[in-house]
């Protein structure tokens, strides 16, 4: 008896040792292929050292999960978003807004209107807050754009643009202009094609600075759309603040980014 119950106890010990070595080992390979995707890439050096200033890509890329709030006049809006697959669940007071990586979908709590594009708003302050990381996906080119000048200093620019048919408008230009000193990202300049479908020559500018670390990433506490004059930032036009901001390497369960029972799917 006392025989039986010590081969137990080891074949017990045995398997939760080979569970728990398969998980770490399960852990290490993940993160070794997002090093090795990220070393792949080979971007060119001024992005590399804009990346390095904010935490680098080796920080960001084992990071799962981004969760951020922004009070809105009717209350709180907390978005979520899984990093890898870009899944997003957007909680507001009246509806909730998601994206399960096939569908948007728009869930109403009440029944108030929701007077937004869900397909273009579901990423779109995840992509100007996660910024200059959501620069390095596939299918981005580098060039070097002219310095943006503002109030006496010059800010060295890269302009980014896209493969055709990356994403849902490949025809939006990005330019990032950063601290010749520092590196950290400081303005971004961008055309919006979504509604007209084809380029744009037209900048809007954002500028960037108040910045808070976060689970070693670099993050912005508030960002400012500026006024534009002649093509160039002039003054601030109007700034948004988040809150409660966390960026981690745990994942929601899928079922967090599915639509809802009652939820409308968007066409």
């Amino acid at each position: 008896m006392k025989n039986t119950l010590l081969l137990l106890l080891i074949v017990a010990f045995a398997s939760c040792k080979q569970s728990t070595e398969k998980k770490i080992t399960e852990q290490a390979t993940s993160e070794e292929v997002a090093t090795q995707d990220t070393a792949s890439k080979n971007y060119p050096e001024h992005i590399t050292k804009v990346f390095e200033a904010h935490g680098g890509l080796e920080t960001w890329n084992a990071m799962e999960t981004l969760t951020f709030t922004m009070q809105k006049p009717d209350g709180a809006e907390v978005t979520t978003t899984d990093l890898k697959s870009r899944k997003a669940h957007i909680e507001m007071p009246n509806h909730d807004l998601g994206f399960n990586g096939k569908d948007v979908w728009l869930h109403s709590k009440d029944t108030t209107a929701y007077k937004g594009k869900p397909k273009f708003y579901y990423n779109l302050m995840f992509y100007f807050y996660a910024m200059p990381f959501v620069l390095s996906d596939d299918g981005i080119t580098y060039t070097d754009a002219e310095p943006l000048r503002f109030e006496g200093v010059e800010y060295p620019g890269i302009k980014i643009s896209y493969g055709a048919g990356v994403g849902e408008s490949p025809d939006d230009e990005y330019i990032i202009y950063y601290d010749a000193k520092t590196n950290e990202m400081t303005w971004l300049a961008y055309t919006m094609t979504f509604f007209a479908k084809e380029k744009s020559k037209k900048f809007s500018y954002i500028k960037y600075g108040n910045w808070q670390d976060v689970n070693g990433v670099k993050l912005p506490k508030a960002i400012q759309w500026y006024k534009v004059v002649d093509g160039k930032p002039v003054e601030v036009r109007n700034e948004v603040e988040f809150s409660d901001v966390t960026i981690s390497k745990d994942k929601q369960d899928n079922s967090f980014y599915e639509a809802p029972e009652g939820a409308k799917i968007i066409e």
